[in-house]
């Protein structure tokens, strides 16, 4: 095995998603400690005491504590190398998290005890399950009252239509909730009154009674014993095909807020998650020990530093050895490229390295090189992983800066922001600025990051459309602007859309124009 392989097997690349409120931030941060990145995790709801998530860094999260941009880190535990992706729970971001679930190999995905599978989970799942990629489930805030978990695990399997195979199962739950007993190894672990964790091997299911007779009430133990039963009987048998496949998801439970089961799991998903995987390319399929480098770029953020606005592009690498100051082909322009200054992240806080490997993330300094998308290779005949999801806007505003002095900058946050992917920037033929959104909160993100880093204040004007399409062809927008009264207007790449009130409206156009081809999105043209 050589170095490159030996690397591979020791990497792991997941994102974590969830609905919002689900405890995604917290997890995140528990395995982080776990991983001796940090000392103590900041409690996300406690805002007051000026001690916030590692992973929510831009300003606006922690005065919101929400997180609104997916966050790169990376750490070592028991000798692998792990890039954990956090992403946004609250659907008006959910386009950045999409193209992050592109970026990674498996998903960890969070569902709050009480509340079941909720309706961003399924979204985002949906995504994962087309993909194939691989999805490990934990069950959160076990230390509340919640479902019971035969009943989740039944609607994980009716609603999101996966097989799921408990790895753990809850000793209680809420006041009676004691810990976790490991199917699979046989072992519970529990933490004492000292908040020291207690790990204890048992022969048989029979020994629980014996341990647990003195910390859990007769009731939970007889629901405990006779749940374990009922699973070894009729639940599904543990298949690490189907959960390479996407088919079946490996369940844990516990409490990430008191760090119940969070070893456990992280020890568990190591073992079972699978290393950097192929990657389908314009050229077939990329094996990632293929000596030949290539990686796309799945990310821009501007200003991750404010001292020295810089921006910074997010490169997942596919195949090869990643060496700094290497020459790089980027395919979209056939231009090679210098990769000078690599970065690794935690969170905001990054360090300059010499080399990298297939499933880790590298941050490279981007001068305005680079695009959502971009794959880049050592080989001159360059290859193409292909374009990333773009969601199609669903809220319009007209945006302009209050001081007309401040115009310079007002332009360029506008093209730096709208290169993030996050939100998309339209001309009228008037010269007036259209920003497109999926949801209404980026407009807030929008307007507090033009003023925080670009020193702009904004008017907004939020429009009634709902709906833009993109013309086929550049000629049919010359005839529709001299025979319509549509709002048509021009991309960041000069391309006609038109942007409609409404679904009704849109029909009525067809209607009217049907040799007009529209595009949901700019993708192909």
């Amino acid at each position: 095995m050589n170095q490159l392989q030996q690397e591979l097997k020791r990497r792991r690349t997941f994102a974590i998603i969830s609905h919002p409120d689900a405890g995604k931030t917290t997890l995140t941060e528990k395995l982080l400690v776990l991983g001796g990145a940090i000392r103590t995790a900041g409690a996300v709801k406690s805002r007051k005491a000026e001690k916030f998530a590692t992973s929510d860094w831009m300003e606006l999260e922690k005065k919101r504590g929400i997180s609104v941009t997916s966050s790169v880190m990376q750490f070592e535990y028991d000798g692998y190398k792990i890039n954990i992706l956090d992403t946004p729970g609250h659907q008006d971001f959910s386009e950045d998290t999409y193209r992050t679930l592109m970026a990674v190999d498996s998903v960890v995905m969070i569902i709050d005890a009480a509340k079941g599978v909720e309706p961003q989970t399924i979204k985002l799942f949906k995504v994962c399950r087309d993909r194939g990629i691989p999805i490990f489930t934990f069950i959160n805030k076990l230390d509340r009252q919640g479902k019971e978990p035969l009943e989740l695990f039944e609607e994980i399997e009716d609603v999101l239509g996966i097989e799921s195979y408990p790895v753990n199962y809850p000793i209680g739950m809420g006041q009676s909730f004691r810990g976790v007993y490991d199917r699979q190894e046989h072992k519970i672990e529990w933490y004492n009154d000292k908040r020291e964790r207690q790990v204890q091997a048992l022969g048989e299911v029979d020994e629980l009674a014996d341990i647990l007779k003195d910390t859990v009430d007769d009731y939970t133990l007889s629901q405990l014993e006779e749940n374990l039963m009922l699973l070894d009987e009729a639940g599904s048998s543990f298949d690490l095909e189907a959960v390479k496949a996407g088919k079946q998801t490996p369940v844990f439970f516990g409490s990430a807020i008191s760090s119940f089961g969070v070893p456990t799991f992280l020890e568990h998903y190591l073992k079972l998650a699978p290393q950097p995987q192929p990657r389908q390319s314009s050229d077939g399929m990329i094996q990632p020990d293929d000596s030949n480098f290539s990686g796309f770029v799945f990310k821009i953020q501007a200003n991750m530093n404010p001292a020295h606005r810089d921006r910074i592009a997010f490169l997942r690498i596919c195949s090869g050895k990643f060496e700094k100051g290497m020459s790089v082909y980027l395919d979209r322009t056939g231009k090679q490229l210098k990769l000078a200054q690599p970065q690794q992240f935690f969170a905001d806080s990054r360090e300059l390295i010499d080399d990298a490997y297939p499933g880790d993330i590298v941050g490279l300094y981007d001068t305005g090189f680079y695009q959502i998308g971009d794959t880049v290779c050592a080989a001159k005949d360059t290859i193409n992983f292909g374009a990333l999801p773009q969601f199609s806007p669903e809220h319009f505003a007209k945006v302009r800066a209050k001081n007309a002095m401040k115009q310079k900058h007002f332009l360029k946050g506008v093209s730096q922001l709208a290169q993030e992917g996050a939100i998309q920037v339209y001309k009228t033929q008037y010269e007036e600025t259209i920003l497109g959104v999926v949801g209404t909160l980026q407009f807030d993100v929008f307007v507090y990051r033009m003023q925080a880093e670009y020193g702009v204040d904004l008017d907004i004007e939020h429009m009634t459309h709902q709906v833009a399409k993109w013309l086929a062809h550049q000629e049919d927008a010359e005839e529709l602007r001299r025979n319509s009264n549509n709002l048509i207007v021009a991309d960041y790449k000069d391309r006609p859309v038109i942007i409609f009130e409404n679904d009704f409206s849109l029909r009525w156009f067809q209607q009217k124009h049907p040799k007009v081809e529209l595009r949901d999105s700019s993708h192909n043209m």
